[in-house]
């Protein structure tokens, strides 16, 4: 659902103004004196607008306050520059999740350093993976972030354990989805079940969506349909 004209990401025909009004980046929260906008008080500044994939996800998730990384990702899936499939999504998943992860721990600081450090790990895995190496980047995505909030290396214990268990059980539920790929459905997935998996093993309940219905599928040409949950005609 990449919009090509009005507002990128409701579609609404936008509204040109006789004089500016200052208006808060929908992506990146910062406050610009602009002469265009859309009915529905969204709006996207320049710098967002013409951003790349990994570029535009990690300045909103260091500026973003929200703590459901589905409503997350749903927001910055429709912004163009993440298309229907694409490595962008290896650092969506694990983006969204710290952004959560830190919004509820109220951090802001600590979430801008380990955003920067998800996306150097992130950006490792190249496209395609899921297919050349029979490992979705989304569901490496989960386990990214896991091993960053606790501080897992090669050398613990336990986080480790864990690290991969949520990595491993997670691409089960991805491959059980059935092929083709779908970036999307891959990252819902992966979302959703790394949610479960940090509750289940550390107790925190992160709050996301599960009313999931996905807006994408007219942009892919390999769509399920009704043999996907997330499908609606």
């Amino acid at each position: 659902m990449n919009n090509i004209s009005g507002c990128l990401i409701c579609s609404k025909e936008l509204i040109y103004l006789s004089t500016p009004e200052l208006m808060k980046c929908s992506y990146c929260g910062a406050e610009h004196s602009e002469t265009v906008k859309c009915p529905s008080g969204h709006f996207i500044c320049n710098t967002c607008h013409s951003s790349g994939a990994n570029e535009l996800i990690i300045n909103f998730c260091r500026n973003t306050t929200l703590t459901d990384p589905i409503e997350m990702a749903n927001l910055l899936m429709k912004h163009p520059e993440l298309k229907m499939h694409g490595p962008e999504h290896h650092f969506l998943v694990p983006a969204v999740l710290l952004a959560s992860w830190y919004n509820l721990k109220d951090e802001p600081e600590t979430k801008k350093q380990k955003l920067e450090l998800g996306r150097q790990r992130a950006e490792k895995i190249p496209g395609g993976f899921c297919g050349s190496h029979g490992n979705c980047g989304a569901g490496v995505g989960t386990g990214i972030f896991f091993s960053i909030i606790t501080e897992t290396t090669p050398l613990c214990g336990k986080t480790w354990q864990q690290a991969n268990m949520l990595t491993g059980t997670c691409l089960v539920e991805i491959a059980k989805k059935g092929g083709p790929r779908c970036c999307k459905r891959d990252t819902y997935t992966a979302i959703i079940h790394a949610v479960d998996f940090v509750k289940e093993n550390l107790g925190i309940t992160i709050p996301a969506t599960r009313e999931i219905i996905c807006r994408f599928h007219t942009n892919n040409k390999q769509c399920l349909g009704t043999k996907c949950e997330y499908f609606r005609a």
